[in-house]
């Protein structure tokens, strides 16, 4: 065996010159958008706290009566389980799932950690739901890299500090950018080079683009297209017959043309939760006993997302599926499950004798307020701030414990569920 010449050996890499450095920022500037989504959030945070589900079919969701899937594991998924699927119909495809019943502040929490995370990554972070989000890192790229050393920092971060993982997509533009966190899943990574937008999208079926449901597919089939190429060379003038205003919008996506930008600090504007029964009711006991865990369900979201909510809205379905709601402004904003549950029971009764049966009640806080941009003078009832301090209780034990740990005793029999 030959012994290595020592004067062929390389010499150890130097840092990159600040020339090199503007040559990255320069080949990634137009290409700077991430789009970041946790993969099956509710499932892996349950994982995270109890590791015996990893690897097996999990299903977040309440198994009775007509409620649906919040979440799926992606060995559920395998099955052919997807979110927002019938409960029902979700444990007939995979009948040996574990069902875990959601504790929404849990993830409220999570998220709240999530999104302080991205802050601190870029001042430009738009969240779109609890468990993903935009961030236009362009103003990052000189202390931290570019955007795919920025894409791989988070991924790491969220792995370390959340436990869980993300998958990110990289593009020019919003849209494609979560193209390319859905096509990466799970816990991937996925950047599209601004020059290469086109040609990709052209590769992908019709259905990949927003805005294209089954009811645009099945217009679109009937025109004989299937993917986003033929979508894009279908005139814009036969897309807006077939599919009106729609069309042109659809059209450009087609093209790789979203010019939208990442908009920062977009303030939630509601907070809402829903219940749909397993058997249409007419009584007024279930209605009340369900208002008061909505309202619980609401509060904790509310204290959990440092807001408070000056309008209480009130939402019946009919077994006939015909839908009134009913809301009422409030003299100051609260965050109080108690007093957001008041305001409901006061709606319910306005609306007087029912025409008939219930299927489904909501209740939804909105006009919501930061906790640090409001000021809160609830009442000079002493017993409201006691309420407020109990559910500050009820906040810790179930953060700990999970949303069984502390509840009203009305609520000790819970129905089937769904999150609106």
């Amino acid at each position: 065996m030959t012994a290595k010449n020592p004067r062929n050996t390389q010499p150890p890499a130097r840092p990159p010159s600040a020339r090199q450095e503007t040559a990255n920022r320069e080949e990634y500037r137009d290409c700077t958008i991430l789009h970041v989504d946790m993969d099956a959030f509710f499932v892996a945070v349950e994982q995270r706290e109890n590791p015996g589900l990893l690897g097996k079919p999990v299903i977040v969701g309440f198994p009775q009566g007509r409620s649906v899937v919040l979440s799926a594991s992606y060995e559920a998924r395998a099955f052919g389980v997807r979110s927002a699927m019938p409960m029902s119909a979700a444990i007939r495809l995979c009948p040996q799932a574990v069902i875990v019943e959601p504790r929404h502040q849990q993830y409220y929490q999570m998220s709240k950690v999530l999104m302080e995370l991205f802050s601190s990554i870029t001042d430009k972070v738009e969240p779109l739901s609890v468990d993903e989000a935009f961030l236009d890192v362009a103003g990052a790229m000189r202390r931290l890299g570019p955007p795919l050393q920025i894409a791989q920092l988070i991924r790491r971060r969220v792995k370390a500090e959340l436990g869980v993982t993300a998958s990110v997509g990289i593009a020019a533009s919003k849209f494609v950018a979560k193209i390319a966190s859905a096509r990466c899943k799970p816990d991937g990574l996925l950047l599209i080079p601004k020059a290469d937008t086109v040609a990709y999208l052209h590769t992908l079926p019709a259905r990949a683009l927003w805005g294209v449901g089954a009811k645009t597919m099945v217009v679109l089939e009937g025109l004989g297209v299937h993917t986003v190429e033929q979508i894009a060379n279908t005139p814009i003038a036969v897309l807006r017959r077939a599919l009106g205003a729609s069309g042109e919008h659809v059209h450009r996506l087609a093209w790789g043309i979203d010019p939208r930008e990442v908009t920062p600090v977009r303030v939630e504007k509601s907070i809402g939760a829903e219940e749909t029964f397993a058997v249409d009711t007419a009584q007024e006991a279930p209605l009340r006993r369900e208002l008061l865990r909505l309202a619980h369900r609401v509060g904790g979201r509310l204290r959990a997302s440092s807001y408070f909510t000056r309008t209480v809205a009130l939402k019946l379905r009919y077994a006939d599926f015909s839908t009134i709601s009913r809301s009422r402004t409030l003299a100051v904003p609260v965050d109080s499950a108690q007093l957001i549950y008041q305001t409901g029971i006061q709606l319910l009764e306005a609306i007087g004798e029912r025409p008939m049966a219930v299927r489904l009640i909501g209740l939804r806080a909105e006009g919501l307020e930061l906790s640090g941009q409001t000021s809160v003078q609830l009442s000079l009832e002493r017993r409201d701030d006691n309420w407020r301090g109990a559910e500050a209780v009820i906040d810790a034990v179930s953060q700990k414990f999970g949303n069984a740990g502390v509840r009203p005793a009305s609520l000790l029999e819970k129905p089937g569920s769904e999150e609106g």
